[in-house]
């Protein structure tokens, strides 16, 4: 197994490593959405205290969640920062993270996929844009341009 899957731009983040102290395949996933970096297509289009940038980042955790369980691996919720040093240091950021036990080989690379895929539809469902997301995993920089027309399409 890599030492890191990583798929990061200045929107968002997914990083995927082998869980330090253990030898025995477990994975410690970390990932964040920058808040403020989503505003111009979430400003004014939520409820108080339900960010659609942050919703959909808790959505997509779930859905690993879920990913994890049906690959037979154990995800568990991590109250410490393991993810220091790994994930970038800003304000504005949302982050949440997960040990994951017992995952398969593949995992990794499978799990990035779901999450880059999924945050996109998670975060215009819950902004309630209607916009067609991409259905397939662009390169980060190529995510980032799109995220960035949308800002621009969205600005309030």
């Amino acid at each position: 197994m890599k030492e890191l899957y990583e798929y990061q731009n200045d929107f968002l983040f997914f990083i995927v490593r082998p869980a330090p102290m253990r030898d025995d395949g477990s994975l410690l996933y970390c990932s964040g959405v920058d808040l403020y970096r989503f505003l111009p297509i979430t400003k004014g289009r939520h409820r108080p205290m339900s960010n659609p940038a942050m919703r959909g980042l808790q959505l997509v955790n779930l859905g690993v969640r879920a990913l994890a369980l049906s690959s037979g691996a154990t995800p568990k919720s991590l109250w410490d920062n393991k993810c220091a040093g790994l994930v970038p240091v800003r304000e504005g950021l949302y982050k949440e993270r997960l040990l994951i036990e017992k995952a398969p080989e593949s995992f990794p690379e499978e799990l990035i996929k779901y999450c880059v895929i999924n945050i996109m539809k998670k975060i215009s469902n819950a902004s309630l844009l209607g916009e067609t997301m991409p259905e397939t995993v662009l390169e980060p920089d190529k995510l980032q341009e799109y995220i960035e027309e949308l800002c621009r399409k969205y600005e309030l």
